[in-house]
């Protein structure tokens, strides 16, 4: 199969060889995507490869984005691929979750079992391998958290130089001590998100450095491979929705271009619809969705959420995400912190657990099911992305009452479950547990 890079604007659509060293088209600034000839084996070929290779103790096998190797084949030698054994996480049934959602049943695609705790990884794992084969030796990105704690575990596991640029004050202490115990160059700007990455694509182009925000296409080849492996879990059986939080939009992208391909090659018969869903402090995505131009996405300038993951007022990867949500008849929703708060404790009654931004997904789900959106019956694949470890402070604060929204309005413990002080009296413990 040969491989290059389309440029992903219709008018345009001019092509690159796959190891240009470039984000955007040098015609017309659109967004790229790494785009691949037809293949030669069938899909039932495929089908049985992948799943042979769950058995096997090969490295790349064992990885859930290069066991399907075939379905993202931009490289030429596998040699230098550094994988953790990122992908490969579980299907969970959230039976608490549904009832709190509206649904007869729910199903969590849980990627905080990746090997730095997010979704990430999946698409990390393909970035580096990339600038390995460019001959870089330092890659940079951009980070409200995961981004950096997975860019530099894979980096320093390649041997490249990670340099992070994050928020100042504005990231999980859990994943920025990720980012500090794998060994990044971590410079913490006065600045936001949006604001940062402007600044670092001018610093990666005068200074010969690679970045891997999801605007690297090769990114998003990886976090594809999230869709295709959720299908070949339910032995290739559509789910009626697939529901996403919207942060930068690079999952979304991802999920519909995986989605489509596996349409386009008969791995599946029809495409689920997508939900993402927003912070309602950063939610251009949601705005645009309602807005009769949708020509151009005004971005939030000051974003607010806790939700820090999502925490982005100017998604590079709109164009993309808003072409796969209306290919997929798919909606966008926005939800509150109190309602991201609630969801985020339901998720881990049910035994599951995740990050605030993965709990934007049942919020949502139990908005769409309440507006009639989603139908009770429905099939339906939450994706968690990222750990319940990684925002503690977080988790504390809700449960002892004291966490608050950016307002500085308090966030009401609905779901509360306070840790509670006794003395070291046998009896008194005792009769509180008989109670």
């Amino acid at each position: 199969m040969t491989a290059e890079l389309i440029c992903f604007e219709g008018r345009c659509r001019s092509r690159y060889a796959i190891t240009e060293p470039i984000y955007n088209c040098p015609r017309c600034g659109g967004l790229l995507e790494a785009a691949y000839s037809k293949p030669e084996s069938s899909v039932a070929e495929w089908k049985a490869l992948w799943r042979a290779r769950r058995t096997s103790n090969a490295p790349l096998d064992q990885s859930g984005v290069w066991r399907y190797r075939e379905f993202i084949p931009f490289l030429a030698d596998y040699s230098r691929v550094v994988t953790l054994r990122e992908g490969s996480t579980p299907i969970l049934d959230g039976r608490l979750a549904a009832e709190y959602g509206g649904l007869d049943r729910l199903r969590f695609k849980h990627q905080g079992f990746n090997p730095t705790g997010s979704f990430k990884d999946n698409g990390m794992t393909c970035g580096v391998a990339q600038a390995l084969r460019l001959g870089m030796t330092r890659v940079a990105c951009v980070s409200t958290g995961n981004t950096s704690a997975s860019m530099a575990a894979y980096a320093s596991a390649a041997g490249l130089q990670p340099i992070i640029f994050i928020p100042y004050g504005n990231i999980a202490y859990g994943k920025l001590a990720q980012a500090l115990e794998y060994g990044a160059r971590t410079f913490q700007v006065e600045a936001n998100f949006d604001q940062i990455l402007a600044l670092v694509r001018q610093l990666a182009e005068r200074l010969g450095i690679y970045l891997l925000n999801s605007i690297n296409p090769f990114r998003i080849e990886g976090q594809k491979t999230i869709m295709l492996e959720m299908m070949d879990q339910l032995d290739w059986r559509v789910p009626d929705w697939v529901v996403l939080p919207g942060g930068n939009l690079g999952n979304t992208s991802a999920f519909g271009k995986g989605l489509r391909e596996m349409k386009e090659l008969g791995l599946i018969d029809r495409l689920p619809r997508l939900a993402v869903i927003q912070a309602a402090g950063a939610a251009p995505f949601y705005d645009l969705m309602r807005a009769a131009d949708r020509s151009q996405l005004h971005a939030v300038v000051h974003p607010e959420t806790l939700a820090t993951a999502i925490k982005i007022g100017d998604p590079v990867s709109w164009p993309k995400a808003l072409h796969e949500v209306n290919t997929t008849c798919g909606v966008v929703e926005q939800v509150s912190e109190q309602e991201i708060a609630d969801a985020k404790a339901v998720i881990g009654k049910a035994g599951i657990g995740c990050e605030p931004a993965s709990a934007a997904t049942l919020a949502g789900i139990r908005k769409l099911t309440a507006a009639g959106t989603i139908a009770k019956g429905s099939d339906v694949v939450a994706v968690l992305t990222g750990n319940v470890l990684k925002d503690p402070d977080y988790v504390h604060q809700y449960h002892t009452g004291v966490l608050k929204a950016p307002d500085n309005t308090v966030i009401k413990s609905n779901f509360g479950n306070a840790p509670v002080v006794v003395p070291n009296d046998a009896g008194v413990i005792e009769v509180m547990l008989r109670g």
